[in-house]
């Protein structure tokens, strides 16, 4: 039986989408996985969405519920950073999981965090590390990437998102900045790595 990945993710301009696209190319690449990507719900009016130039949902990820969290055998979650922390709306889902906690349906569920933020001084690794109460809470096996990228991940030549927690990007204040070459190699080694991971525990 396939091993289940879920990416789940929220995005206000498309650069985590961006990231769980590539997550889902590393992922994709381990035999025996099933990769599925989920939208969390919004919880911003439409016209409120708009004078944000906010980017439409992309339809090809359908709406999750938390209850079909429980359906997977490993989820990454991605979500932007909104002062040093994840955006309300991803904080809104984990928040409506509360049955998932009463039955303990996530507990020993390998999960893993990516998120895109403004810039370099605005809390990337501050908002992985408060992600980590709620996986957390539920019981949830935090799995980082670490330094499993190898050279790539030590380089100084270029700005670039991403850390030890997990595969990142900086979008600029402005949100003109997409990720780069090196952003996107560093999530799609991620989704590989993390799928691995998932693919092993599965199978004990």
């Amino acid at each position: 039986m396939a091993t289940k990945i879920y990416i789940v993710y929220y995005s206000t301009w498309g650069h985590v989408a961006t990231l769980a696209e590539e997550i889902k190319k590393g992922a994709d690449s381990v035999p025996g996985v099933e990769v599925s990507v989920w939208r969390v719900p919004e919880t911003l009016p439409e016209d409120v969405l708009g004078k944000m130039h906010a980017a439409p949902g992309r339809e090809d990820h359908p709406v999750i519920t938390a209850r079909q969290l429980a359906e997977a055998d490993g989820i990454l979650f991605g979500f932007p950073t909104r002062f040093g922390m994840m955006a309300a709306q991803m904080k809104a889902f984990f928040d409506s999981t509360g049955g998932l906690w009463q039955e303990q349906s996530l507990a020993g569920k390998p999960a893993g965090v990516f998120f895109a933020t403004g810039t370099q001084g605005g809390g990337q690794e501050t908002t992985a590390l408060t992600a980590v109460t709620q996986l957390a809470h539920h019981g949830m096996l935090f799995v980082p990437v670490g330094y499993t990228h190898g050279a790539a991940m030590f380089a100084m030549d270029e700005v670039k998102g991403g850390s030890p927690y997990g595969a990142g990007t900086f979008a600029s204040a402005d949100g003109s900045r997409m990720p780069s070459d090196a952003e996107l190699a560093l999530a799609a080694h991620q989704g590989k790595y993390f799928a691995g991971i998932a693919k092993k525990l599965k199978a004990v």
